[in-house]
Parts: structure tokens; C-alpha cells; sequence
């Protein structure tokens, strides 16, 4: 038999597994997607960058054509509605089992989230209160949980799992939150017609749920075939759409875990007894065997967590990636400070993330915890409270997409990534060596004990 580490295929799908799996993957790819829009906006390629992102293509009906949109477009509102659909996944399985399943654990998350999305947003608009710009408040209001967590598990073992929990469920809340300014405040005007059928698909979908059906391919037709396409159509974000047809996902299993043990147990036990036939294929009786087995492994598994599973590594290696090619590039080669400048768009995204979100995240958590209304999670303290809140300043994924939407003038736009890169950059490297050197004293203090 051979040894599938050994072989040639092995050699080069083995190295890459082994990297998808590490935890800070999605944040060194993503960085290198940023650098590579960064350098193709200002090559000798930047026209024709520019130009691939404006090339138009839609479905075409009866010399008609529908959903026609470039490709920075589809990006955007197709690809982008994959990884929403995978945030509302974790969005359900957290509420339904997860860090705000239980009010107490989920207090302190959710308070600092809620005070890192509204002071950064005030502080935006205190400098940026009329006009277009005006528009940008909810750009400095999001975290990346790529890029944060990415961070953080680059300080390994040293930092306490709290943290990373903490962390996590600050930026799960600040998704939740990032999707409602979408929906209520980003949304052009609205056919209620194309809403109110693309809410019946959905109603379709809640009803599926609700009658225990569990296959994958009834929810991806009715999600993207009626619901996705209708939210579009209807002047609602597509990304909307993605959130809502991932709450429509059962999170229940169809066996319980001492139901699937008796099961698996007595699969195994007739496999081994099963004859075997001396040649590297099956008998049809061990075939059976393991068709039953899979069938009961798939029954044990959450419909939910099956599809969160396996879109992970899509999302955060493909779908992400793309994301920053299509809109990280800004072309520096016309730009001047004072064009920069000129409004307070940038340094209102730089002051709503780095000051906001320390005042929202360190300052409220802190308030509540001195008030005893709730307590920090085992391994927390100020200084690595402070390190957190730093992090959360990166705003790169969530912050660039909602630029999009809340500016139609270009130079609005290149004013907020700059802002958005400046605050970023400040808070991911202060917020690491801030965890860094409390943690490495903890340790040494550890040690000496």
C-alpha cells in the first residue's frame, strides 16, 4: 500500500493542507492580497487593473439581459455574499450554542462590540457631518477577524485561549451589527415586489427547516436561486440576503451523540467481521457498511456546522483574497496630501478606529467590569484588554466593502482606504507588541513561581 505522505501527490497536497489549517493562513494571505492590489495600482499595469475590474457581463434572456454587472461588482454583491453567508452560520451557531448563547459570557462581548461600533461612528461623524461624506460613518465601525485573529495567533501559545475568545465574539457582534447598518442604512431604493418574493423563498426555506429536511442542494437553490438573485433585484443588499438564508440552515442533528456511538460501534464491529476478499478493492458487504457509516456520520453532524465547515477555507482563502485584489488597490501615482486632505474623511476613520474603538471596547468594558455588572474571562486584564481593543482598529475587509457603498466619488473612496490602511497598520503592530510584552511577562513571572 502506499503511504499517502509519500507519494508525489501527497508530497504537494499535504504541505498545503497543513497550512490552510493554521490559524494565522487567512490573515498572511490576505495581507499578500493587499500588497499585490497595492503594487498592480501603481505598475505599469495599472491601467489595464483598472479596466479588467470594469468589464461588464450578465445572463442574457430572450436578447435580454439581466443581473449585468462589472466585475468589481460581482465581486462585491456575488462572491462577498459567500462570506456573509458564512458570517451568519457562525452568527446562528453562536447564538444558538456558542459565546452568546448564555447572557452572562455573552455581556461583556457584546458591550464592548456595541461601544466599538458606536464611538467610532460618532467620532466620524463629529468631523464628517455633511454632505457625501457624511455617508462614511459606518466605515470605522468594523473589525476584520482575519486580520485580528491573524495577529494574535502569530504570539502563539502566550496568549491565553480568554482572549481569543473574547476576541472572536467582540467581532462575531460586530459582524452582526455591520450587516444591520448594511440593511438599514446602505440599501438604495427598494422593490417591494421582488422583496416580497424573495421573503417567500425564505419563508420556503424556514418551512424546509421546520420539517426536518436536512439536504444541502434544496437550501443552495431556494438561497441563491430565489433569494439571493430576488434581494438583488429588489435594491437590498445581496449580502443581506446571504445572512438571512444562513439562519434558515438547520443547526440540529437528525441522531444525538449516544444514538451515533451505538451506531458507529456496531458498524465498525461488522465490518471487521465482514469477509474480506485479499484485494486492494471492497466486497459489496464492506461497501454497504461504509456507505451506512457515512450515512450516520453525516446525520450526526449539524446541517449548519457541515456548510460552515466547509466554506471556511473557501471564504478565507479564495473568496477574501479576491476581495482585496478587486479593492485594495489605490493608485498613489496622482496623489497629493492636500487632495488627501482636503476633507476629514481619512482622519476621521483614522481617529473613529484607533480612538473610537479603544474608548468603545477598553473604556466600556472596563466601566462595567469596575461596576461589577459583569467580569473579565480568566487571563484578562487591562493591558491585554488594551491589546484587544487595539486589534479590533483593523477594519480592512468590513471597512473597505462598506466604502463602497457609502461613496460614489472616487476621491472619497481612495481618502477612506488611506484611512482605513493607516489606522490598520497603527493598531494591528501596536496591539501585538502591547500583547506581546504583557504576555511574555506574565510568563516570566510564571516561571519564577
Amino acid at each position: 500500500m502506499i503511504d499517502p505522505k509519500r507519494s508525489p501527490i501527497g508530497k504537494v497536497i499535504l504541505p498545503i493542507q497543513r497550512f490552510i489549517q493554521k490559524e494565522k493562513s487567512g490573515g498572511l494571505v490576505l495581507g499578500i492580497s493587499v500588497i499585490l492590489a497595492l503594487f498592480l495600482a501603481n505598475s505599469p499595469w495599472h491601467t489595464k487593473y483598472f479596466e479588467i475590474l470594469q468589464y461588464k457581463f450578465g445572463f442574457l434572456f430572450e436578447n435580454k439581459s439581466y443581473i449585468e454587472m462589472n466585475i468589481h461588482q460581482w465581486i462585491n454583491d456575488g462572491l462577498m455574499a459567500i462570506f456573509f453567508f458564512v458570517v451568519g452560520l457562525e452568527l446562528k451557531r453562536e447564538i444558538v450554542a456558542g459565546e452568546l448563547s448564555k447572557p452572562r459570557k455573552a455581556l461583556l462581548p457584546i458591550i464592548a462590540a456595541l461601544g466599538g461600533m458606536l464611538f467610532p461612528a460618532l467620532i466620524y461623524f463629529s468631523l464628517n457631518s455633511a454632505g457625501e461624506v457624511g455617508n462614511g460613518w459606518g466605515i470605522p465601525m468594523a473589525t476584520d477577524i482575519a486580520f485580528a485573529l491573524g495577529i494574535l495567533y502569530l504570539l502563539g501559545n502566550r496568549i491565553p485561549l480568554s482572549l481569543k475568545v473574547f476576541l472572536t465574539a467582540v467581532a462575531i457582534v460586530d459582524d452582526l451589527g455591520a450587516v444591520l447598518v448594511i440593511a438599514f442604512f446602505y440599501t438604495s431604493d427598494i422593490s417591494m415586489l421582488n422583496l416580497g418574493v424573495g421573503l417567500l423563498f425564505l419563508l420556503t426555506m424556514f418551512i424546509g427547516n421546520r420539517m426536518g429536511v436536512r439536504n444541502i442542494l434544496f437550501y443552495a437553490l431556494l438561497g441563491i436561486g430565489g433569494v439571493w438573485t430576488l434581494f438583488l433585484l429588489s435594491g437590498v443588499h445581496a449580502t443581506i440576503a446571504a445572512v438571512m438564508a444562513a439562519f434558515m440552515i438547520p443547526a440540529d442533528v437528525k441522531i444525538n451523540e449516544r444514538i451515533f456511538i451505538a451506531r458507529i460501534k456496531k458498524h465498525l464491529t461488522n465490518f471487521k467481521n465482514a469477509d474480506p476478499n485479499s484485494l486492494p478493492t471492497l466486497t459489496n458487504e464492506q461497501l454497504y457498511i461504509l456507505e451506512r457509516l457515512a450515512l450516520d456520520n453525516k446525520k450526526a453532524m449539524p446541517p449548519l456546522q457541515r456548510l460552515e465547515s466547509a466554506m471556511h477555507p473557501f471564504v478565507t482563502f479564495v473568496v477574501l483574497p479576491i476581495f482585496a485584489l478587486a479593492n485594495a488597490g489605490v493608485s498613489v501615482l496622482d496623489i497629493n496630501l492636500s487632495m488627501l486632505f482636503e476633507t476629514n474623511v481619512a482622519i476621521g476613520i483614522i481617529l473613529g478606529l484607533l480612538v473610537g474603538k479603544l474608548i468603545g471596547i477598553v473604556g466600556l468594558s472596563w466601566l462595567v467590569v469596575k461596576l461589577k455588572i459583569t467580569t473579565f474571562p480568566k487571563g484578562m486584564n487591562f493591558k491585554n484588554l488594551l491589546g484587544i481593543g487595539l486589534l479590533t482598529s483593523i477594519g480592512f475587509t468590513m471597512s473597505l466593502f462598506i466604502t463602497q457603498l457609502a461613496f460614489i466619488d472616487e476621491a472619497y473612496q481612495i481618502q477612506a482606504k488611506i484611512g482605513i490602511f493607516i489606522a490598520s497598520i497603527i493598531g494591528g503592530i501596536a496591539g501585538y507588541f502591547i500583547l506581546k510584552k504583557e504576555n511574555t511577562n506574565s510568563e516570566s513571572v510564571n516561571a519564577k513561581i
